[in-house]
């Protein structure tokens, strides 16, 4: 927990920028019928019945403090899946980085090996040279800003029904270009001294004899 607090309060770098890491899934639901437009004095009218179209992966990739982000809608989140991300991340997004500095929580799939699962060993290690990884504790995701950044993206953008993985894709790139224009960042305010006293219970105790 103090190492991922120790990197929130550090200065922007371009040179090594501090990017935030995660996943979310988002049920893909249809209509049945075509919903009854709303009309002066009435709300649109939707159907309670629907049709499950499976589900989709959002990976996010959040700058908190550059103000950008962006969403890759996947069909799934395996370890190849994370993988590709973080070849996109040093080649497409950041591929003037000395190095990217890489906040995300401990799952099996994120791990470097995952790297080598996925592309020749040059490769897996051209990339894996590129990334510093500070994983979140267990039970810990809280510190994660992309957690943060999805729990925005579910509130804004997808409540309602989504029907294909087309419609989510185009939905939230929408969503993160709004945001990014306008450069939203994220000013993270709790410190490792905060956490000594308001955490202090998961601290190990001491008996001074």
């Amino acid at each position: 927990m103090e190492d991922v607090l120790a990197l929130y309060h550090r200065p922007f770098d371009p040179h090594r920028p501090l990017i935030c890491f995660d996943e979310g899934s988002k049920q893909l639901v249809a209509e049945v019928r075509n919903p009854l437009p709303p009309q002066p004095g009435h709300l649109a009218r939707y159907d309670f019945e629907y049709r499950r179209n499976g589900t989709a992966n959002m990976f996010i990739f959040f700058a908190p403090l550059s103000g950008w982000r962006h969403i890759k809608v996947t069909a799934r989140r395996t370890m190849i899946d994370w993988a590709y991300c973080m070849r996109e991340m040093v080649d497409v997004h950041f591929p003037d980085a000395e190095k990217l500095v890489i906040v995300m929580d401990n799952l099996n799939t994120h791990k470097l090996a995952a790297l080598y699962e996925a592309f020749s060993p040059t490769e897996a290690r051209r990339i894996a040279e590129k990334l510093e990884i500070h994983y979140t504790p267990k039970h810990g995701s809280w510190l994660n800003m992309a957690e943060i950044e999805l729990s925005v993206l579910a509130r804004q953008c997808l409540s309602g029904r989504i029907p294909t993985h087309e419609h989510l894709q185009n939905m939230v790139m929408a969503w993160s270009r709004s945001r990014n224009e306008r450069a939203t960042a994220m000013n993270w305010q709790f410190t490792t001294e905060e956490a000594r006293i308001k955490l202090h219970s998961l601290y190990p105790s001491l008996e001074l004899r």
